[in-house]
């Protein structure tokens, strides 16, 4: 499971902590790497997920994992008032916060301090809750999910944007190659060497498609379905509370 993949093998710190440290040390130039190593795709793969929420017309909208807040914006093309993007990286929401600003949304945006296993929101709050390429970085998956569960109002949707792993050749074989290739640009252009190793082997291990949708089952989610993306690089999960 991904929560025996950590970024810093020799730390003696939780995984929590040693994912708040990675995304703080890449923050400056997460976004432009980011843009790179998916050749500009995730920006697709995002508004698809605006595309599902956006169909729920919510009034909330919480973005677990935010990060620079890239999906969070996005979802002020929706009618919600309120729209949280919460995460554990204060050096990633610094970056989303200037984003926020620049773009006249700070009355609509808020990005906070959030922990997946423990969000200070009430029960039922949230009509939509979304997550994108931030779950593998959950310590425990199951409690993640489960307070998701908690949060998300009964009807609400839940949707996760997150990589998996093509199947079909010759996919499977570019998929490798991209694997390969991730750390290598990640220390080139990062101060950060173990950060983008992580990052690719996490991807690489997580589970996907049905595995996670038996997940989402297991903890409660009803509705579930999972929509692979490019060829399998990615895939979008929407589910439901009953």
């Amino acid at each position: 499971m991904s929560q025996n993949i950590t970024p810093y093998k020799d730390s003696g710190l939780g995984k929590k902590e040693q994912v708040a440290q990675m995304f703080d040390n890449i923050s400056g130039n997460y976004d432009g790497l980011n843009r790179v190593m998916t050749f500009g795709i995730d920006i697709k793969w995002r508004k698809k997920v605006l595309k599902l929420v956006a169909a729920k017309n919510p009034d909330t909208i919480l973005d677990i994992a935010t990060g620079t807040g890239d999906l969070a914006i996005l979802m002020s093309a929706t009618n919600a008032r309120e729209i949280i993007g919460a995460d554990i990286s204060e050096g990633m929401m610094e970056v989303g916060r200037k984003k926020v600003m620049d773009k006249g949304l700070d009355g609509r945006v808020q990005l906070v301090y959030g922990d997946s296993e423990k969000l200070p929101f009430a029960d039922s709050y949230f009509d939509a809750i979304t997550v994108a390429f931030g779950i593998r970085n959950f310590e425990t998956l199951e409690k993640g999910l489960a307070e998701i569960l908690r949060v998300l109002k009964p009807g609400g949707i839940f949707v996760i944007l997150e990589t998996s792993v093509p199947t079909k050749f010759p996919f499977k074989q570019g998929y490798k190659l991209h694997s390969y290739l991730l750390p290598l640009i990640g220390r080139l252009f990062s101060k950060d060497r173990e950060a983008y190793v992580y990052l690719s082997e996490s991807a690489s291990i997580f589970p996907y498609g049905e595995k996670l949708n038996n997940i989402l089952r297991k903890i409660g989610f009803i509705e579930v379905k999972d929509m692979p993306q490019t060829f399998g690089a990615a895939t979008i999960y929407s589910a439901s509370k009953q």
